[in-house]
């Protein structure tokens, strides 16, 4: 589990430095500064919930269900919350305006945020070291 934790959080760190980047330089002009504002939160709960999924491998050796529960609910709510952000940001680049599904999503990923952050507060309460 341990090497699956890091395995995605290196993967999900590496696409948020390539997305903010790309996000700094690649929209200046393109997008509204609204937009580029969302693409920025996008790309914060990104960060954030990498590095919450690194300091979650540090409990993953405890075999504890409440640790895959974080790990799954950080993942999905990186996909969730973040990927729709970023959508939102530049659906009218991508000629998809008429996307409007993605309003929605964005709350179930918060949730799945909600769920992990949850779960590693069980796994801490459970943990005897």
């Amino acid at each position: 589990m341990n090497k699956q934790i890091i395995l995605a959080a290196s993967f999900f760190g590496l696409t948020a430095v390539i997305l903010g980047a790309f996000g700094a330089h690649g929209f200046e002009g393109k997008i509204s500064d609204y937009h580029l504002g969302t693409w920025k939160t996008a790309n914060q709960y990104h960060f954030y919930h990498t590095l919450a999924l690194l300091f979650l491998s540090t409990f993953s050796r405890a075999k504890n269900a409440s640790i895959r529960v974080s790990f799954i609910a950080f993942v999905l709510g990186i996909l969730l919350f973040s990927g729709s952000l970023y959508l939102l940001s530049v659906r009218s680049l991508l000629g998809l305006d008429g996307l409007t599904m993605l309003g929605p999503v964005t709350p179930l990923g918060g949730l799945c945020f909600i769920v992990g952050w949850g779960g590693l507060f069980v796994a801490a309460v459970r943990n005897r070291s």
